[in-house]
Formats: C-alpha cells, sequence, structure tokens
C-alpha cells in the first residue's frame, strides 16, 4: 500500500510564513502599548519649548534660582533678607543664565513682575538687569499659610488674564504659586508657559532650567 507523501519543504515554508505572521502582529502590538503607555505618561505634563518658541503675549511663570531648603527660616520678616531664604552662588549663577539663553534665544522680555521675597526679587534683577521688577504681592509665597492660596491664585489668575503683551511678561515666583495656578509644579529656574485669555490661563509648555548653571 502507497503511503502519504509529505513535502517537507512545503510544511517547513508554512511554517515560516505563520511565524512571520505572528512576530509581525507581535511587534505591532508592542509598538501600540509602547504608545498608549507614552501618552498616558505624558498626558498632564506639558512640553517643553524651545525658548524662542515662546509666543508674543504669552507669559513665562518662573519658579525662582536655586535656594538651598525649604520654607523660610522662624522669625522671617518681608522685606528682611536676611531671615529670608535666599539665593546661594549657584543660585545667582542660574538667575543671570535665565536672562542669558532668553536673550540669545530672542524671546523678547518686556516686562518683569516678582513677589516681594527676596529670592523672586534677586533672581529677577539678575535674569533681567535691563528691566524694572515690579513687586506684585499676589505672587507672595503662601507656602506657611495656606489659607492664603485661593485669594492670592484668583488675584494673580486676575492680573495674568490682563496681560496682552506686546512681547512676554516674566514673572519670578514660587512653586506654591506657579502649582496652584498650573497644577504643574517647576524645579528651580524652570519656567511654565502660559496663554492668558480672558476664560483662563492655558499652559503651552514649558522653559527648562538653563543648563550650566552649577558653580
Amino acid at each position: 500500500m502507497k503511503g502519504i507523501r509529505i513535502d517537507d519543504g512545503d510544511t517547513n515554508r508554512r511554517r515560516a510564513l505563520l511565524l512571520g505572521y505572528a512576530l509581525s502582529i507581535s511587534f505591532a502590538l508592542l509598538q501600540l502599548a509602547a504608545s498608549w503607555l507614552l501618552a498616558a505618561s505624558t498626558a498632564d505634563s506639558p512640553r517643553q519649548v524651545a525658548s524662542d518658541a515662546v509666543p508674543d503675549g504669552a507669559v513665562i511663570l518662573f519658579r525662582h534660582a536655586i535656594a538651598p531648603g525649604g520654607g523660610d527660616p522662624a522669625g522671617f520678616r518681608l522685606g528682611d533678607c536676611a531671615t529670608q531664604r535666599n539665593l546661594d552662588a549657584q543660585g545667582r549663577k542660574q538667575a543671570r543664565r535665565i536672562g542669558e539663553q532668553l536673550r540669545w534665544k530672542g524671546v523678547p522680555v518686556t516686562a518683569v513682575w516678582a513677589s516681594q521675597w527676596c529670592r523672586t526679587k534677586e533672581t529677577a534683577a539678575l535674569a533681567f538687569p535691563q528691566l524694572k521688577v515690579v513687586e506684585q504681592p499676589a505672587f507672595n509665597s503662601f507656602f506657611a499659610d495656606r489659607s492664603k492660596a485661593d485669594g492670592q491664585t484668583a488675584q494673580a489668575r486676575a492680573l495674568l488674564q490682563g496681560w496682552r503683551g506686546p512681547g512676554v511678561l516674566a514673572v519670578i515666583t514660587h512653586q506654591v504659586n506657579i502649582a496652584a495656578l498650573t497644577e504643574v509644579s517647576p524645579s528651580s529656574g524652570e519656567g511654565i508657559v502660559v496663554r492668558p485669555a480672558h476664560d483662563g490661563l492655558f499652559v503651552v509648555g514649558r522653559v527648562p532650567p538653563p543648563a550650566g548653571a552649577g558653580p
């Protein structure tokens, strides 16, 4: 009796094709999963923007430059820098670099506001020595008294919504204030770019802390 002839070559080719299809589908699924994970991880984080991409009429909310420690010492007094947490040498260098990188990129900063804390005013003065620094109490830190958060944030938002340029407004303030306004917590020397509108503030990106700001 004749047996059934099996063509091993055809069988192997079929197996190879099936394996290839399976690998292709697996790779496609992995790519899709990776894209979902990336989207989920970045959905709530504004993208970094090149400094020269900051649009006219925008506001950059800068956290003050490096000031070692947290909060302020006991006995803090407004207007007395000796009682406050201040910039160190690294922070002063970082503050200068904030302004240098914006000028080098051609960002037209035309106005500078700061809280009444010494570390924000010094950051502003070092970053933008050619401009007058305007103190704005609405941007004072409420780290030590959270009962002021809602009122000050509403005042700050109203001030920012009134900005229409020309040029870019730089505001030097504190982490808690920026987080309350934007739901983004910046690092020292980092800027959050917002577009003011009559119906709110819209985060459009972030300017990372300047490189090379170490001692």
